[in-house]
């Protein structure tokens, strides 16, 4: 790692100066700059390219574990452990482009009423309990999905009713709204 510093810095930096700041002797930096490559460098520049030749056969959609996978089915190969694909993989600068798929959780098509748009964007208000704003967030707990309603007071930005549920029904805004009116179950 030292000699290979002093390699990439000697057009800035005396070779001599640089040997003696890193306590490594000058006469050991040019013997390795002549010796041939080791065979773990010889085997990971073969590994290396086979790994770029799959990430591109993949797309640049592959990790390790599927780089890994795919080097396992060439006999050479059979026996790379993923933390060196991986490590490899840094180096060379590979990483696993992935998509994330638009998930649409509104349906805007249909024949119900649509509500007119009072707020307009304004969402300053002069006293409490003028305007209230809602929204739902996902929440994930283990592998099952709860979906939180909140209904939020603009003048002092209190959450002022909520409901949480396992459904995205209409009945989770409901029992929302009837908890900050009151009607329902205890103010959240």
């Amino acid at each position: 790692m030292r000699f290979q510093f002093i390699a990439e810095n000697r057009s800035s930096f005396p070779v001599k100066k640089m040997c003696h700041v890193l306590k490594v002797s000058l006469s050991g930096y040019y013997r390795w700059r002549t010796a041939p490559l080791s065979w773990r460098q010889r085997e990971n520049a073969r590994l290396k390219s086979q790994i770029k030749e799959l990430f591109a056969r993949h797309n640049g959609m592959a990790g390790s574990p599927l780089i890994t996978a795919d080097l396992h089915d060439n006999p050479e190969f059979s026996r790379v452990n993923r933390n060196r694909v991986a490590r490899l993989m840094r180096e060379m600068d590979l990483r696993c482009r992935s998509v994330k798929k638009f998930v649409v959780t509104t349906d805007s098509k249909h024949n119900e009423p649509v509500a007119p748009n009072l707020l307009d964007r304004n969402f300053t208000v002069s006293s409490p309990d003028l305007a209230w704003v809602t929204d739902i967030t996902y929440l994930k707990v283990g592998a099952k999905w709860y979906y939180l309603t909140v209904f939020i007071d603009l003048f002092s930005r209190i959450v002022v009713g909520w409901d949480l549920s396992s459904s995205l029904e209409r009945h989770s805004v409901i029992r929302g709204l009837n908890r900050l009116c009151g009607v329902g179950p205890a103010k959240g």
